[in-house]
């Protein structure tokens, strides 16, 4: 029944390194890290489960903030050791800091610039909660 979470090639940790990706603009929103039981809860509910290294949990993008990242498609890259995931972002927000993206700086003149805008203050967002 599992037989496609063996196709994958995971880590020494038991994880694979997975992108999330606007899939009507194409944006890169964030990255984080999957384990097969993530992986696996992610298909059959059609949205993005990370597993929280930090918290040593399944972490439900949007649990806390709302945010829940709505699963299109999934794929798997050449070498079978990265995911993307082509989601639809609700809120408009990936990142902990309130951005559309948590790649927001960008490299110029030898240091990194911030280009995106706070959407939401990230305060109003995790009221009582530690970020996601």
């Amino acid at each position: 029944m599992n037989d496609w979470l063996d196709e994958i090639h995971w880590n020494e940790d038991g994880l694979v390194p997975a992108i999330a990706q606007d899939h009507q603009t194409g944006r890169i929103l964030m990255m984080a890290w999957m384990n097969r039981e993530s992986l696996a809860l992610t298909a059959s509910e059609q949205r993005a489960i990370y597993w929280s290294r930090s918290r040593g949990k399944l972490w439900r993008k949007g649990e806390e903030s709302g945010h829940v990242q709505k699963l299109h498609e999934l794929r798997l890259d050449c070498d079978a050791d990265v995911i993307v995931l082509m989601v639809e972002q609700l809120g408009g927000i990936a990142c902990h800091t309130g951005r559309e993206s948590c790649f927001y700086r960008v490299y110029e003149n030898g240091g990194w610039k911030t280009v995106d805008a706070v959407l939401k203050d990230p305060h109003a967002i995790y009221a009582g909660h530690s970020h996601e």
